[in-house]
């Protein structure tokens, strides 16, 4: 591999400063990866050099590649559109291709003198319009239901113009749920009409709707048609009902598609949620894989995305900001024909869009890795709290106990995408330290750890995004020097109690940072520190009532401390020692019958 990178090193270091196109190509000779650059030496030459410090994707693509080629542009606007259109004709391993095991749904207004509108997975049927296509299934079904109980069109099995007149007509006619096509109510002119106002309704939304309603209506009165007029002013009041109880909707008479990222355990998921006339009317999810850095992931998305025609609107709010939102808004222009504004708003009615689609990201993404959201929000708010490099998948916390000199040990804890990881659950007792120093005991087990882990140990051979030591400043500060003594790189704070051993506050090498106005994030360092006590605080008991056993026995002519700690040891509780037989206590403390036997009568009548 080595080799591989140095010529790589040397062929990208030769590229010119100049706008462009790169292809990585595998052993093969397959274009496995597309990209565009400002600047095609330092965009190409970053993959090859620091190979170590890329992120798992990248290190994974930078171990394959065996070759480049490049094109160059005049203009960065040039190598954006020709990224795009190399990547849809060649499809590489490695670029977002938004791939998504979910069919399209779509509205379908049947053919015929009275059309049906329904919802539908297909759009095979000649004799059938359709609208579409959508994401959301639940979606269309919602709409459809809508424009049932708006317009008051039928839902039952019955076929017009063959059954009207047949039948009583269902319930829905009674409770004016239906216009009741089946009594003759209606005329095939005037259901074509309501029909057409319906289908305005799916495209436009409520807003229009209701302009063009009002229009017809005032055309109705000033003809004299007051029960055409007061029909229309009905529906009127049912699109404004319907509009004023919907629960997901804009504050705003806006039109605009919402884009938002949720990452954990090293995968990425987005959410599109789609706004027209203020109302939301679509909502997408994609699982991306393997995480990138959110602005390389969200300019990726973007263009994929709205490469296959969709309609580009004027507005596109971002939950991350992309790599160059001036760049994107010149080249959705180019594909739309209209000025696209991008923006990645901070506060106000706009921040809530993005948080909104930010909150079905995060519910996508957890249940494609079987977390829930709550645990991923915690993960993410962390890692925006105290500053991280990536969210802490990986999160290890220590806490001492003792009773007294005798009885000293530590437990080290494991979290693993924001749930206890017992696999890494780890022991220690206190070997170095004399004397009652929680300081001392904190260093000598954190040197211990990472000790094993520089010595390749496979029982602590996962390097953690995060330590966490039950105790304030001083506990950071103490082992802060072994990590400089170590040349350990890894974050390091404290887990702070109040007077009611509650998670107060996180203790860093500069202060406090208070944790309580965040409960996702308070619930979860309070699990973790009352788990870390737990764990330490058992372990210490256990080896006090070993401690204890060790001098009941040394009660025994012949036994003494370092024969009691062997048996112990060997069989570690009370009932292993007096499942043992005479021989085997012989055997295993080197002493004599006699002895033996008076320690087995003992055990017997004592433990």
């Amino acid at each position: 591999m080595f080799e591989r990178l140095e010529y790589l090193r040397e062929k990208s270091n030769k590229l010119p400063m100049r706008p462009g196109v790169y292809q990585m190509k595998d052993k093969t000779g397959h274009i496995i990866y597309i990209g565009k650059a400002k600047l095609l030496k330092n965009r190409v030459t970053s993959y090859f050099h620091a190979v170590e410090a890329h992120n798992a994707k990248t290190y994974k693509l930078v171990s394959v590649i065996y070759d480049f080629d490049f094109i160059v542009t005049d203009t960065e606007l040039d190598a954006l559109v020709l990224e795009a259109s190399l990547i849809k004709l060649h499809s590489p391993k490695y670029n977002i291709l938004l791939k998504d095991d979910k069919g399209f749904s779509y509205f379908r207004i049947t053919g015929g003198d009275y059309p049906r509108i329904t919802h539908s997975f297909r759009n095979d049927d000649p004799g059938s319009t359709y609208i579409g296509p959508y994401m959301s299934a639940f979606t269309v079904k919602q709409t459809v239901e809508e424009c049932s109980r708006i317009f008051m069109l039928p839902t039952c099995s019955k076929e017009f113009p063959r059954d009207i007149g047949k039948d009583r007509p269902c319930l829905n006619y009674h409770i004016k749920r239906c216009m009741g096509v089946c009594r003759g109510c209606i005329t095939k002119e005037e259901y074509g009409g309501i029909i057409k106002q319906a289908v305005d309704f799916i495209k436009n939304g409520s807003k229009e709707s209701v302009e063009q309603l009002t229009r017809e209506m005032n055309e109705a009165a000033e003809a004299l048609e007051f029960e055409k007029a007061a029909k229309l002013r009905d529906r009127i009041a049912a699109i404004e009902r319907s509009a004023n109880v919907q629960s997901i909707r804009s504050g705003r008479d806006i039109s605009c598609d919402v884009f938002a990222l949720s990452h954990n355990t090293g995968l990425t998921a987005a959410a599109v949620v789609k706004y027209r006339s203020g109302q939301l009317i679509d909502k997408e999810n994609y699982f991306i894989g393997d995480e990138y850095e959110s602005a390389f992931i969200m300019t990726e998305f973007l263009m994929r995305y709205y490469e296959n025609g969709r309609e580009i609107p004027k507005l596109i709010l971002l939950g991350d900001d992309s790599e160059d939102n001036t760049l994107l808004e010149e080249y959705f222009r180019s594909l739309s024909g209209h000025k696209v504004e991008i923006t990645v708003p901070k506060r106000g009615e706009n921040l809530v869009l993005t948080t909104l689609a930010k909150s079905n990201a995060d519910e996508y993404l957890a249940l494609r890795v079987g977390r829930t959201s709550r645990e991923i929000t915690a993960l993410q708010d962390l890692q925006k709290l105290l500053g991280l490099k990536k969210i802490p998948v990986l999160i290890e916390s220590y806490d001492i106990s003792n009773m007294g000199e005798q009885t000293r040990v530590a437990g080290m804890i494991t979290y693993k995408n924001g749930r206890p990881y017992k696999a890494g659950y780890r022991r220690f007792n206190i070997k170095e330290v004399i004397g009652i120093d929680d300081y001392a005991c904190m260093q000598e087990v954190l040197r211990r750890r990472f000790t094993r882990l520089l010595d390749g140990d496979e029982g602590f051979s996962e390097k953690p995004d995060l330590i966490l030591l039950d105790g304030g400043r001083g506990h950071v500060s103490a082992v802060r020097e072994v990590f400089d003594e170590m040349d350990i790189d890894v974050p390091l704070f404290g887990l702070v109690k109040d007077d009611k051993h509650r998670t107060r506050a996180i203790a860093a090498d500069g202060g406090e940072i208070q944790v309580n106005a965040n409960r996702n994030l308070f619930r979860l360092l309070t699990e973790i520190q009352d788990e870390v006590h737990r764990y330490s605080i058992n372990y210490q008991r256990k080896k006090h009532k070993m401690s204890q056993y060790e001098l009941e026995l040394t009660k025994i002519k012949g036994i003494g401390e370092k024969k009691a700690l062997t048996l112990l040891k060997e069989y570690k509780t009370k009932q292993g020692i007096k499942a043992a037989s005479v021989e085997q206590l012989m055997e295993t403390a080197k002493i004599n019958r006699e002895t033996a036997e008076e320690l087995y009568i003992f055990v017997q009548n004592t433990f």
